[in-house]
């Protein structure tokens, strides 16, 4: 007897569901309708969007009535800019914990505090948050970003964090900043999803005997519930599709837990599980 255990917390988080139906709802009302880049990092749900009619592009061109929705990552003040200025009627997806780092950034900036961003650099989001202050924020993506060298000559600093990272991470880097730069004010605004979920996977990787982690290998968050689950249970496998999934990985295996990232649909939960049952009947 096996037991597939789903932990609660798993797929789209509110974000990504606000991003999607704002996107579905645009798609039934316009016909003209663009994205610069994808509206979450999950190729199925890319797909899903492309079916709705609503094409991505490279960049902004002023031809006729367009329709421009910003995905749930945000974006710089300066493509709502270039929108504007081409006449393209703008619907933004940005997801509200994300707007709300960027007003932080905003806010201190203008006290005449330097921005610090504890996140991946080349993410979507980590981008949307520099490009919306003035001044060049510092990005720390590794531990050793954090050197005296870069840091000298900031006073005062305000910290925010990309929404999907690791906590105990970020704890770690705080830590770190706060021996450095004198007047440090620090915002921990992993959101409420990434939170559940990293709490999740810090205990289901424990009590079964092997764990599937769902999300596309571009997903920040999906990678750090594997990395998370790999450093508890070796047995953790990262998989987008049914396809990716290996009979071998769950021989033996009596208890399977499964956990997927904010931008994965409920649909590919349940193909994984249903194919993981088939494993399991057939011996």
């Amino acid at each position: 007897m096996f037991k597939i255990k789903i932990a609660k917390s798993s797929g789209f988080c509110f974000g990504v569901k606000r991003a999607i139906q704002l996107a579905r709802d645009t798609a039934q009302r316009h016909k003209k309708i663009f994205m610069l880049g994808d509206i979450v990092h999950n190729p199925r749900v890319v797909n899903d969007i492309k079916k709705m009619g609503i094409r991505k592009i490279r960049r902004l061109v002023k031809n006729g009535k367009r329709v421009l929705i910003i995905p749930a990552h945000g974006a710089p003040e300066s493509v709502y800019h270039q929108a504007r200025r081409k006449n393209y009627r703008i619907i933004d997806a940005t997801c509200p914990m994300v707007k709300e780092i960027q007003a932080i950034a905003k806010r201190y900036e203008k006290r005449g505090y330097r921005i610090i961003i504890i996140g991946d650099a080349t993410h979507d989001e980590v981008i949307g948050i520099k490009g919306n202050v003035r001044t060049t924020p510092v990005v720390i993506s590794e531990k050793k970003d954090i050197t005296v060298n870069r840091l000298r000559g900031i006073d005062r600093a305000v910290v925010v964090v990309q929404s999907t990272q690791n906590l105990e991470y970020i704890d770690h880097i705080f830590k770190k900043l706060k021996k450095i730069i004198r007047k440090i004010k620090f915002f921990n605004t992993i959101c409420y999803p990434t939170r559940q979920k990293q709490k999740e996977i810090k205990l289901m990787p424990k009590i079964n005997d092997a764990m599937v982690v769902i999300g596309a290998k571009s997903s920040a968050n999906t990678k750090r519930l594997f990395e998370i689950s790999k450093s508890i249970n070796p047995n953790t496998f990262w998989v987008n599709s049914r396809n990716q999934l290996k009979k071998e990985w769950f021989i033996d295996k009596r208890r399977i837990g499964i956990t997927a990232g904010a931008s994965t649909p409920d649909y590919i939960i349940k193909e994984i599980k249903n194919q993981i049952k088939k494993f399991k009947a057939a011996g």
